[in-house]
């Protein structure tokens, strides 16, 4: 009898499971279609002037929706930390917290991934580019053994984390544990906010040429491999634990 392998098996277990597998190789393919067009230099060459890029310091790009957007960030990351120690019967449905508890595990592990790639990275920023004003020279991201002469470590793009690494806050209604039932609405709600803000972050940092368009898509296949990895991997064990939890009829 043929089976199907267990990570497919428990994500097309349902309709919500099976269009995250496919979005997440869509975003696979765009990403990879994205680097092998080459357009990030002609994006750049929009934005940017060999002088520099004028909205680099631009109030709202810098202040708003890079060091705002960062703080605001953290503040709904505590506030996450709040939500694991919450009473679990307040408010609304029931959210068991071992769910909570691995959102929170796989946003931090999402951060980390995106920052330990871009510590490792010899990519430096667009503003750095000798096209742009800098001293470094244009390099691909594919390239893992030439420097570009600057002073890397800006691939992918870190800020888009910011709203990115929250994929994984989706996942408690799109992919509850078996034998739960929750509205997959919500999930979908959290998962378009979250798109759009990282969409918007990512795009503010091009405008100000510290991350070319492929740091973005990058950083956002990134997040949710290691959200889906994650919960996936947690999931027989939130199933064994909502089964404790569901009542037994007389």
């Amino acid at each position: 009898m043929h089976t199907r392998p267990a990570a497919r098996s428990l994500l097309t277990d349902s309709p919500p499971g099976t269009h995250l597998l496919r979005g997440l190789v869509a975003v696979l393919a765009l990403t990879l279609l994205w680097d092998l067009s080459g357009l990030d230099l002609p994006v750049l060459q929009a934005v940017g002037t060999p002088g520099g890029f004028p909205w680099r310091h631009h109030w709202l790009l810098e202040q708003v929706l890079h060091d705002g957007l960062r703080q605001v960030a953290l503040g709904f990351y505590l506030l996450l930390g709040l939500w694991v120690l919450w009473p679990q019967t307040w408010p609304g449905p029931a959210i068991d917290r071992r769910e909570r508890l691995v959102v929170v595990v796989l946003v931090a592990l999402s951060l980390l991934a995106v920052n330990l790639v871009k510590y490792h990275s010899l990519t430096s920023c667009p503003w750095e580019l000798q096209a742009f004003g800098g001293g470094a020279s244009y390099v691909s991201h594919w390239n893992f053994l030439d420097t570009d002469g600057g002073p890397g470590r800006c691939f992918p793009g870190g800020h888009a984390s910011s709203a990115l690494a929250f994929l994984p806050l989706c996942l408690p209604w799109l992919l509850p544990p078996r034998g739960v039932d929750r509205e997959a609405a919500t999930g979908w709600r959290w998962l378009l906010v979250l798109l759009f803000a990282g969409a918007l972050a990512g795009a503010a940092q091009t405008l100000r040429g510290a991350h070319p368009p492929s740091h973005t898509l990058w950083t956002l296949l990134t997040c949710a491999s290691v959200s889906l990895a994650g919960w996936l991997g947690a999931r027989p064990w939130l199933a064994g634990q909502a089964a404790q939890t569901v009542p037994v009829s007389p």
